[in-house]
């Protein structure tokens, strides 16, 4: 399998659930049409690697093949690392289509604004289609040009999906089968930035017309408990705030209100809109350069400079007397940067937080939205 460098540091790309159903389902339309089920199969994914991939348990009953592939995450953190997919397979006499659904351990939609439709099974449209040509591969092998049923399951992919955001997006009894690329990259930055898209699809099907973006758990944590916001209104967006706010202007949303804690969004000062500190760190410089346009002194500046935390930043500032303009001039320079990223097309509040000093700095009308999040 590939590898990559992350941190300095040699990791191993793996394979989404995607492909592990789309080779399952391979090996089963094999076995059944030909009666064999072959040792090791190439799986081609839609990145342009192939895939070698060792089926397991393979058998045939009431005329049903099934075949299962084990998932490997590579090095990527993944709760369904090693569990398998299974495919069952069975002729259909009525029609020459290849019809696919969910079974056991895959999860069902029920909520609107996700890649399927409500009651249909969490197989997103690009695993789907890399079913389909996998399936259509074993057929053509077989010289078959009938009808196929392809029922896709996951072992223990109810519990499992307690440990995602499947509830929360609206999908329930199982785990989803994912995958655009059919390659999980280490510590992927695409999955993550994918996981926001789907919660903020899932809200503006609903009709919610403020998106709300938690950067985090701090973030969530101080809405809820607070500003006294519903949380089930929320989206965090991790680090990736840029792409969760352009994603909100994609989809129509006419608002969007920001909460954070200081540690991250005071970066946004100096237009940082990813804000992992691998990525960016001018925490300290931000708040010297503000201090310095405020007209504090050289020793206070060296020390902000010297300063870890956006705390300790503050517990420098605090006892001098113009702490309010220097965190006023820091809010102005955010609120520019965040209409700036949304070329003043919407409405966009953002509320800064830390848990020591709680709200350091707001837009003007960010309260007005809090109003209508309100538990």
């Amino acid at each position: 399998m590939k590898t990559t460098f992350k941190n300095g540091k040699k990791m191993r790309f793996g394979y989404t659930t995607g492909s592990c159903a789309a080779a399952a389902a391979q090996a089963a339309t094999l076995l059944l049409l030909t009666g064999e089920c072959p040792k090791k199969l190439i799986l081609h994914t839609p990145k342009g690697i192939d895939l070698t991939l060792s089926p397991e348990e393979p058998q045939i009953k009431n005329n049903i093949a099934s075949c299962a592939i084990r998932k490997d995450s590579g090095d990527d953190p993944d709760s369904t690392n090693g569990i398998r997919i299974f495919a069952y397979v069975q002729k259909l006499t009525n029609t020459c289509e290849i019809l696919i659904d969910g079974g056991y351990g895959v999860g069902r939609v029920t909520r609107a604004g996700l890649a399927n439709p409500i009651g249909s099974a969490a197989i997103n449209p690009a695993p789907k289609e890399q079913i389909i040509q996998a399936v259509k591969s074993a057929m053509q092998k077989a010289n078959y040009i009938g009808g196929l049923s392809i029922i896709i399951c996951a072992e223990n992919g109810r519990e499992i999906a307690k440990q995602t955001y499947n509830e929360h997006l609206g999908i329930v009894d199982g785990i989803s089968i994912l995958g655009t690329s059919g390659i999980v990259e280490p510590m992927s930055e695409q999955a993550l930035m994918d996981t926001t898209h789907l919660e903020l699809d899932s809200l503006y099907a609903e009709g919610q017309d403020i998106a709300f973006l938690c950067p985090g758990n701090y973030g969530s944590n101080f809405a809820k408990n607070s500003l006294k916001l519903d949380i089930e209104k929320a989206v965090k967006c991790s680090n990736f705030i840029g792409d969760a706010i352009d994603y909100a202007v994609y989809l129509g949303f006419k608002k969007i209100l920001l909460v954070g804690h200081a540690g991250k969004l005071v970066k946004i000062a100096a237009g940082v809109m990813n804000t992992h500190s691998s990525v960016a760190d001018a925490r300290q410089e931000i708040f010297m350069a503000h201090a310095a346009l405020c007209g504090v002194s050289h020793e206070i500046l060296e020390s902000l400079m010297k300063s870890i935390t956006v705390d300790e930043c503050l517990d420098i500032l605090k006892d001098t007397d113009i702490i309010g303009s220097i965190l006023d001039s820091i809010g102005k320079s955010i609120e520019k940067r965040l209409n700036m990223r949304v070329n003043n097309k919407v409405q966009i509040e953002y509320i800064m937080f830390t848990n020591k000093y709680g709200v350091l700095s707001k837009s003007d009308c960010a309260l007005n939205l809090c109003k209508e999040l309100k538990i």
